[in-house]
């Protein structure tokens, strides 16, 4: 396993590396795998990519992120202003049945509710919202209603793995519980991994919630 110090300072490098984050406001720890982020940066942006950039490297397990939005005085909107802009994007996106949504925005932190037909849809309302300047937060809180009540479930789970290169298939374990409830167990190399294991969950007909219970080792 690498070191604190050595995986503290890959990501320092990594933070350092990537554009879109000025990480000269972020301090990392890193302790047997699990790292803290603390700081701040100017927009909500910057604190998922600085997140995404954590993940990418090697070693990492779990991340606490307490990384702060401190919007700059121009930049700070009502939430009457942040509200409208949200419903407005959302109406913009083919991909997302605004009809279905609602928006609530408190001190800059927009929350999502609603139910939707698929997940790709819900996780399409959420990247539109959290392109917005002058947002803090987003908690996405849509809840999928599937269109099918599949009863192969398990097994189209099970294939799509298989089709993914980098999962080994044979190292997780799927259960399916009622209201289409999806339990995935089992042990993946990396973050990337661990992420295609949940997509293909999510990815079959009949999946309401997925639980990923996988770990990284």
């Amino acid at each position: 396993m690498k070191d604190d110090l050595r995986l503290r300072d890959d990501i320092l490098d990594e933070l350092n590396f990537e554009p879109s984050v000025d990480a000269s406001n972020i301090a990392v720890t890193a302790k047997d795998g699990v790292v803290t982020l603390r700081g701040h940066v100017t927009n909500y942006a910057q604190k998922l990519a600085a997140e995404r950039a954590a993940w990418r490297v090697a070693g990492v397990k779990a991340i606490a992120q307490d990384i702060e939005v401190r919007l700059p005085g121009d930049k700070k909107l009502s939430d009457e202003d942040i509200a409208k802009r949200a419903l407005d994007i959302l109406d913009w996106d083919v991909l997302v049945p605004s009809d279905r949504l609602h928006v609530k925005v408190a001190t800059g932190w927009i929350t999502l509710t609603g139910e939707v037909p698929w997940n790709y849809q819900r996780v399409a309302a959420e990247t539109a919202v959290r392109k917005l300047s002058g947002i803090t937060g987003v908690s996405n809180n849509i809840m999928v209603e599937p269109h099918v009540q599949a009863g192969d479930v398990r097994k189209n789970i099970v294939d799509a793995l298989k089709r993914h290169a980098e999962v080994e298939a044979d190292r997780i374990k799927v259960e399916i519980h009622a209201n289409g409830v999806v339990a995935i167990d089992g042990r993946v190399d990396d973050w990337e991994e661990r992420q295609a294991v949940e997509r293909a969950a999510w990815s079959a007909p009949g999946v309401r919630t997925v639980e990923n219970r996988v770990r990284i080792a």
